[in-house]
């Protein structure tokens, strides 16, 4: 999992940028963040999500969004999100979402649907898919739209369960993409639950929140912000942009630019390490997603769970495939699809996949508007709770 900077919260646009900017003042982050309450609960068109019993654990800068029904017992760990907009989100008892994971739904398409005690590691991305009871789901995995795992199974570290892929129950699966591999057996599987759920995971990122003192991000006012992104240096929002929750952002002193209409999704990481990070006009950088040092150009979709190494150069009108990683350098060609690890040419973008890109673009631009609203009231409330409590 990528290491994350040291955090301050980024102010949003339009009608909360005034709050923001006073909420969260860079020497009150910590105090500020904690404000927010964990986890986040906002609604998408007038829906809140339904929480079935008491939450064993809701850390810093988790989120429970829209049209989600999360059993009791839950656990989620900080910056953790559970996103239902374009479609529903359901999941069952005894639940764990680790560090930086994300679930979601695709929209008007398929829901995600999981069942009762499953275990989701750290940078991992659960998308529209369906999750059997009792299953592990380790670190920087990506389970992609209309999978299905079977209950008790295990999907390893680092695998990618392609779309519609079905893997049996009982089994241990990897790889990409991740196949079964072989039987687990039932203690081995009750030890591994343990073992994720136990194993500290947070301390990096509370001890940043509390021992941050550099200033606020620098943000204009024409895109839309998530109240639990984090981050450092200058961030540039053109119209109509987005950056959703738990995103890090490390422009330090080189800045990131997010181009006209594009949507950064959940959980993401911006990393300037030497050189600014740019990214075009309607493009979509999917959940759990690094860009390390990258010029990204315009119409091109990044998806869930890939790494841009330091240098990489996107041309215009590109896919790269969940899971891809890039090469340090490496230049991706306009009008192709890339994928694998180091990422390479597989076919020629049809209309259909242009489409998809357009389409990406569109509905973020949607749920912005939406959220962007419903955030804006609910951290006004806030203030005006925190300001007569003084």
């Amino acid at each position: 999992m990528p290491d994350r900077c040291e955090p301050s919260l980024l102010r949003i646009f339009g009608p909360t940028f005034s709050i923001l900017s006073r909420l969260f003042h860079p020497n009150q982050a910590l105090k500020r963040m904690k404000l927010l309450e964990s986890p986040l609960v906002l609604a998408y068109e007038g829906i809140y999500p339904s929480l079935k019993g008491p939450l064993r654990q809701g850390a810093l800068g988790s989120s429970i969004l829209g049209r989600v029904t999360l059993g009791a017992q839950a656990v989620l760990e900080p910056f953790a999100v559970l996103r239902g907009d374009g479609h529903v989100v359901s999941v069952g008892a005894e639940f764990y979402l680790g560090l930086h994971s994300t679930v979601h739904i695709a929209h008007a398409r398929y829901g995600a649907t999981i069942g009762e005690h499953v275990t989701v590691g750290a940078n991992s991305v659960v998308h529209a898919c369906t999750v059997g009871d009792d299953c592990v789901i380790q670190d920087d995995v990506s389970v992609l739209d209309g999978a299905m795992i079977g209950s008790g199974s295990v999907v390893a570290a680092g695998s990618v369960v392609f779309p519609r892929n079905v893997l049996p129950p009982g089994h241990w699966c990897e790889g990409l993409p991740a196949t079964a591999t072989r039987p687990v057996d039932p203690v081995e599987l009750q030890a591994l639950h343990v073992r994720m759920r136990t194993t500290p995971r947070a301390d990096s990122v509370v001890a940043a929140l509390s021992t941050y003192s550099s200033s606020v991000p620098l943000s204009d006012s024409r895109g839309y912000i998530a109240a639990t992104v984090t981050g450092t240096g200058e961030l540039r929002m053109e119209e109509g942009s987005s950056l959703w929750f738990g995103c890090v952002v490390e422009a330090r002193n080189l800045g990131v630019t997010i181009g006209i209409g594009s949507n950064v999704q959940d959980n993401s990481v911006l990393r300037c390490s030497e050189h600014a990070i740019t990214i075009g006009e309607e493009c979509t950088i999917g959940h759990n997603v690094l860009l390390h040092d990258c010029v990204i150009g315009a119409r091109v979709l990044v998806g869930m769970g890939g790494a841009l190494a330091p240098g990489t150069v996107v041309r215009d009108d590109v896919v790269v495939a969940a899971g891809s990683r890039t090469s340090p350098r490496q230049v991706l060609d306009s009008g192709w699809l890339w994928a694998g690890r180091p990422a390479i040419r597989m076919s020629r973008l049809d209309e259909r996949m242009r489409r998809l890109i357009q389409e990406s673009a569109a509905v973020y631009r949607e749920y912005a508007l939406e959220f962007a609203l419903n955030q804006a009231a609910t951290l006004r409330h806030m203030a005006e709770k925190d300001s007569a409590l003084r």
